[in-house]
């Protein structure tokens, strides 16, 4: 950015990603479809910029500046949407938060009976950074499956493959344990497309019986409680994104 743009301030639909209003993509949607103003006047166009000062509103609410960019680790139970307005009326994330955090959004999704861990963030673009697959972080899962294992078809998910025309990049799959029909599988993955792991064990011939996230990335399910909430603290979210994270604050000079 040049440094006229700097003293312009971020573009709108990245200030309103970055307040946690929407992800950038869902902010643009918005600004098209006219339900964002800028000092009262609507705005469609994303690349206009926000001065310091500058009242925006969305649906006719004020949008606060946005603050330091903060990241959550939840673990969701089963039963839960991962989304903000669910048209057939279930239960949401965001409802069961929505008085212990501020404004978020989430990193991807998991579906209503999938488990585990989810990361939530006040900072539309860096959730957009952390879904992209060329960010690299791997998300790990366990797996419970229902039927007969293929140890040869397990291991050729590494090479990737396509299930009714969608293609999956390479998926490592290890067998933990097995009782009867029911196993046990650890699950590592990059793209993590939507019902990904589910579409994949389906086509093997594997029924999921229970999906739980462990890991995205370097952020870990750990000991986290079934329902708990708690927020990565800004020192390891600097050192694991620096150039999304707050910078540390200066230290006021001292004079001797």
């Amino acid at each position: 950015m040049s440094g006229s743009d700097a003293d312009r301030g971020d573009r709108i639909a990245k200030f309103l990603a970055r307040a946690g209003v929407a992800s950038r993509r869902d902010a643009e949607r918005m600004l098209s479809e006219g339900r964002v103003k800028l000092n009262n006047a609507v705005v469609t166009h994303p690349a206009t910029f926000v001065a310091p000062g500058d009242l925006i509103t969305v649906d006719g609410k004020l949008v606060d500046e946005p603050e330091r960019t903060r990241l959550w680790r939840y673990h969701k139970p089963d039963g839960l949407v991962t989304t903000h307005n669910d048209p057939e009326g279930r239960p949401t994330v965001f409802d069961k938060l929505r008085h212990q955090l501020p404004r978020v959004i989430s990193v991807g999704r998991l579906d209503i009976t999938s488990e585990g861990l989810l990361l939530l963030t006040n900072d539309g673009a860096l959730a957009r950074h952390l879904e992209l697959p060329s960010t690299g972080w791997i998300r790990r899962y366990r797996v419970r499956v229902y039927g007969a294992i293929d140890p040869a078809a397990l291991a050729g998910l590494a090479n990737g493959m396509t299930v009714e025309g969608v293609r999956y990049a390479g998926i490592e799959a290890a067998l933990d344990s097995r009782k009867g029909d029911n196993a046990w599988l650890t699950v590592a993955l990059k793209e993590g497309r939507n019902r990904e792991v589910r579409r994949v064990m389906q086509h093997l011939g594997l029924h999921v019986s229970r999906l739980i996230r462990l890991a995205y990335g370097p952020f870990q399910l750990g000991t986290l409680a079934r329902g708990e909430i708690e927020e990565v603290p800004p020192k390891m979210l600097r050192e694991q994104l620096p150039a999304l994270a707050p910078p540390v604050p200066a230290r006021p000079h001292q004079h001797r």
